[in-house]
């Protein structure tokens, strides 16, 4: 079966050219969807032999929602620029397993890295996300943030994604603050309202959550970083929808 690879990017000058070389693997032809970048990562990426299609960002989902049309196979492997296929997930699809049941989307466990070191602590691994699925009749969601792919028959398979995507602690603070931002936005456009001690209860919980219960007290102080910005990402979403909730309030007046 003829597999097209869809990437969503924006300055991804980084990793672009690793992420197609990756994709051309297993894929046939390889799509990307560009955030109209200022770097050079149109330019590599057609020097690569991947297709690009510039389109302002539009959101998460409908970014990749966007690219499907230009994807001329029905199974889609849609990867992050910092994202690729470990060795069992390409045996996975270059064996054809997938075609093994009726089923339309899979789900791989990812592996987060910070640099080169792996976190599977405080309920970073196994990190459950769908990459691999058939257009026909699955498709990713409309969210803006943290889309899921809709789906009908979906199956977990345990084989791995590596997903490097942040080279320092600060980076990690920066994106959750942004994806925070975004998140925020969502619930508020959705009609979602919460109240003052929103934050702060999710926030503890999410730090107890991924401190005590995901097993982030046995690694150090890695553990106890990684606990308090899931928590610092929790607090900040309901603060921001909190701050949303007020600015709405005072204009109404």
């Amino acid at each position: 079966m003829a597999i097209s690879g869809l990437v969503i990017t924006f300055n991804e000058e980084k990793n672009i050219g690793k992420c197609i070389d990756a994709l051309f693997k297993v894929c046939n032809e390889v799509i990307i969807v560009d955030s109209l970048s200022s770097d050079n990562t149109v330019k590599i990426a057609e020097e690569k032999g991947a297709k690009v299609i510039s389109q302002k960002f539009l959101g998460d989902g409908p970014q990749r929602t966007h690219g499907l049309p230009f994807c001329s196979n029905d199974w889609i492997l849609n990867l992050d620029a910092d994202e690729f296929l470990d060795t069992d997930a390409t045996d996975f699809i270059l064996k054809g397993k997938y075609l093994d049941g009726n089923y339309d989307a899979f789900s791989f466990r990812v592996k987060n890295f910070l640099k080169d070191e792996l976190i599977d602590f405080s309920g970073w691994y196994p990190d459950h996300k769908v990459r691999f699925f058939n257009k026909k009749t699955a498709k990713p969601s409309e969210a803006k943030v943290h889309q899921k792919i809709i789906t009908t028959n979906e199956k977990k398979v345990a084989v791995h994604i590596l997903h490097y995507g942040w080279d320092s602690f600060e980076q990690i603070v920066a994106k959750k603050n942004q994806y925070s931002t975004w998140h925020a936005q969502q619930l508020f456009d959705q009609g979602k309202r919460v109240t003052a001690i929103k934050p702060v209860i999710n926030g503890l919980t999410a730090f107890f959550r991924c401190y005590f219960l995901k097993k982030g007290i046995f690694n150090g102080i890695d553990g106890i970083t990684i606990a308090l910005i899931q928590g610092f990402f929790s607090h900040m979403k309901y603060a921001k929808l909190l701050k949303l909730q007020r600015e709405e309030k005072l204009l109404k007046r």
